[in-house]
């Protein structure tokens, strides 16, 4: 089944390979990579693998949509796996109010569509957009822990966020 949501200036859909130029203009982008799990793509190819793998993702397991923003692919938003919550956003369309419409979309989407009671996020505590927006979508930080990943041989550490399904 292919979801697209939509909102009042977004599509949000699933990733096919025909995005491959577009995903990798956010993916190998060190800005919107800065506090990735990943350092940024080093190539097109690492992106078509990334991309296929999102592709070929069992549903029952979660759910990302590409950010369609004017007629281009500007991020990603989705919860996979479930329950952990995720974005990522072109630097060139920061603090334009997309990644809250798309987080609202697919939070609202994932509570009608699921059986969840939370939706949890991990976030490096120095990359305080994303924690802003977290909690501008009404998730709350519930801990913190050092040194939790390794990207590009830097030890990085952890804040950790919930997203309660509002009863």
């Amino acid at each position: 089944m292919r979801v697209e949501l939509r909102t009042d200036r977004l599509i949000l859909r699933k990733a096919r390979m025909d995005d491959v130029a577009e995903v990798n203009a956010f993916m190998g982008h060190p800005g919107a990579m800065q506090y990735w799990s990943t350092p940024p793509h080093g190539d097109m190819e690492q992106t078509r693998r990334w991309l296929q793998a999102s592709i070929d993702a069992d549903p029952a397991g979660g759910v990302n949509f590409l950010i369609e923003f004017e007629g281009r692919v500007v991020g990603e938003v989705g919860s996979y796996p479930i329950p952990q919550f995720g974005f990522i956003l072109h630097p060139d369309y920061w603090k334009r109010g997309i990644g809250f419409e798309a987080g609202h979309a697919v939070i609202d989407h994932l509570f009608a569509t699921r059986t969840l009671d939370s939706l949890v996020a991990d976030v490096d505590p120095r990359n305080a957009s994303s924690i802003a927006l977290l909690m501008k979508l009404g998730f709350l930080k519930t801990g913190h822990a050092r040194a939790t990943l390794c990207v590009g041989g830097e030890w990085v550490d952890s804040e950790y966020y919930c997203l309660e399904r509002e009863i």
